[in-house]
């Protein structure tokens, strides 16, 4: 007899799955001539805030100066801080093994003691990052970007929030031709798209 609230399964039930974090994206590539398009695993993001006056409490907390600059990056080991606007930064952690089931990021206890005013909000399930790979990729992003991407205009290390067509984006470029494009999770499918077909067009 089972009682009310108890649960019972066969013993041939199989184990139960493990959870894991999915990706619009999963399963996609796509590869052209000179460039390759493939997603990135989930990362920590965590949107900063924080005025001026402030800022020494908190790059204390993080272990390294925040970024003052457009376009610059600065970071220390796998945890990199990309400047996007006054007072605006997007903390981005690429250390393995975070358990993105998990109700709080390891990064964000390191501002446990920070008493200065800031605001720090975990934004990694809103994002999907794209990477592009190959000597084409600049050209393949210029097709829906108006801004400059140029070597020279946006070095190595450079990153920026601008437009691809219709979409707010946060480009990184990592290595002279490789880029880094982070997406609300909504946008993915049509970033993916609109990148794959200027991949394919005769001019690239």
């Amino acid at each position: 007899m089972v009682e009310a609230g108890q649960f019972t399964a066969a013993a041939s039930s199989p184990a139960p799955s493990v959870l894991r974090a999915m990706s619009p994206l999963d399963g996609r590539y796509a590869s052209a001539a000179g460039v390759t398009l493939s997603p990135i695993a989930p990362r920590t993001r965590l949107a900063l805030r924080v005025g001026e006056g402030d800022l020494a409490g908190v790059e204390s907390a993080l272990g390294f100066a925040l970024p003052r600059r457009p376009k610059m990056v600065t970071g220390e080991g796998a945890v990199s801080a990309l400047w996007l606007g006054p007072d605006d930064w997007l903390l981005v952690d690429e250390s393995e093994g975070r358990d993105p089931l998990a109700a709080r990021p390891p990064l964000a206890e390191r501002f446990d003691g920070v008493t200065a005013p800031f605001s720090l909000v975990d934004v990694t399930h809103r994002s999907v990052a794209i990477s592009l790979d190959g000597p084409a990729a600049e050209a393949v992003i210029s097709a829906g970007c108006a801004q400059d991407i140029r070597l020279p205009s946006f070095p190595v290390g450079s990153a920026t929030r601008t437009i691809l067509t219709k979409a707010d984006i946060v480009l990184w470029r990592r290595a002279e031709h490789r880029f880094e494009i982070a997406c609300w999770r909504s946008f993915a499918d049509y970033v993916w798209t609109l990148l794959a077909v200027a991949a394919r067009a005769p001019a690239i």
